[in-house]
Order: C-alpha cells, then sequence, then structure tokens
C-alpha cells in the first residue's frame, strides 16, 4: 500500500497521504494483503465514503418525499416524514430505533451510533463487535471511527470478519457489494468500475 497506488486508484492526493499510513495498519492487521484482496478493499471503501471525503453519515434531508423512499417502512407517511426534515438527529433517532443493538427511539442510539467510518459502521451492537481494546472502545466513543486510523481499522474488522477476503480472492464484486450494501445493491456498477481500477492500480 503506498500513496501512488491509491491516486492511481482514484484517491485525491491529499486523501491519499491522509490514509495510506491507517490503510496500510488495518489491512496487514485484518488479512488484505494480496493485490486483489487490496483493490476490491479499497474500491469498496471508496464508493462508500466519496473518495475517502466523508467519514460521518450526514442524514440531512431537506425534503419529506426523499427521507420516503430512504425508509419507506421506517417512515410511512409524508406528514411523519415532514417532521424529520433538516433534523438528523431526530431522523437518525427514529429510522435506526431498536435496530442493531440500539436502544428506543428517546435513548438517542440512534444517532450516537449513526453510520461512520469507510464502510458505515451502523447501530451500538456493531460498535461494540468492532471495539479492538480497551484504547478503542466504539461503544463508548463512537467518535472515534471517524478518524482516519479507526475509519480504517472499523473498516477492515467489518470486511475480514464477514467473509469479504475470500469474496475478493475470486473477484465476487457483486457479492460483495450485497455483503456490505443489502439487496439494495446500491452503486454497483461504480463500485465495479472503482474495482477495475484498483485492480490495475495495485497489481
Amino acid at each position: 500500500m503506498d500513496v501512488a497506488r491509491l491516486i492511481a486508484a482514484g484517491i485525491a492526493p491529499t486523501q491519499a497521504r491522509t490514509f495510506v499510513a491507517p490503510l496500510s495498519v488495518a489491512c496487514q492487521k485484518f488479512g488484505i494483503t494480496s493485490p486483489v484482496r487490496q483493490a476490491a478493499f479499497v474500491a469498496q471503501c471508496s464508493h462508500e465514503s466519496t473518495a475517502f471525503t466523508r467519514l460521518e453519515e450526514s442524514l440531512y434531508y431537506r425534503t419529506p418525499e426523499r427521507i420516503r423512499q430512504m425508509w419507506p417502512s421506517r417512515v410511512p407517511s409524508l406528514a411523519e416524514a415532514a417532521k424529520l426534515c433538516k433534523n438528523p438527529k431526530a431522523l437518525a433517532n427514529h429510522v435506526y430505533a431498536g435496530r442493531n443493538g440500539n436502544g428506543d427511539e428517546a435513548s438517542g442510539d440512534g444517532f450516537a451510533y449513526r453510520g461512520r467510518g469507510l464502510i458505515q459502521l451502523t447501530g451500538r451492537a456493531n460498535y461494540r463487535a468492532a471495539t479492538q481494546s480497551p484504547a478503542r472502545d466504539y461503544e463508548a466513543r463512537p467518535e472515534l471511527v471517524a478518524t482516519p486510523e479507526d475509519a480504517c481499522l472499523t473498516a477492515a474488522w467489518f470486511w475480514a470478519s464477514h467473509g469479504c477476503n475470500q469474496l475478493a480472492d475470486t473477484s465476487q464484486i457483486d457479492a460483495i457489494t450485497r455483503v456490505i450494501n443489502g439487496n439494495a445493491m446500491a452503486g454497483a456498477t461504480e463500485r465495479r468500475e472503482l474495482f477495475r481500477e484498483a485492480l490495475e492500480a495495485f497489481s
């Protein structure tokens, strides 16, 4: 892993320099060591984090229609969605309540454990599971996941613990996308293109 390869994979120089060291550490720790594994990992992280520029879920939505589109089962009406517009905290606490180890809406867990990191770690249970040591207690200090070091570590932990190394070995990019994004498969075409670009850079 080096800056030149990250740039060749489509990462801007500033982000490449910022992330090269923590990426290298995280990849080594979680067995993301072959060119194809690194290419698949960097490609997926790039898509999820807008080329390593976003480490925290925004949840700022201007229109009720968009909120309904994103969470049709959690926000069943436009009237309800309208109350959540331009209010990230209320939206997160509503749509993430009672999921992935979060408490109810009043607990505030939805906002506290909103998506962070290179592969949007979401939910109290996932923050707890990703914790590697007392110094990196993500359940107690969820904001750590939005720093480059911990964004890389939690993404690599998620990747390895969900079998993505093995999927990468045979270039099963759509299967990896499904692991990360679920059946929505958002951005599947771009993820494939990013993988091809990254594989050329890392090979």
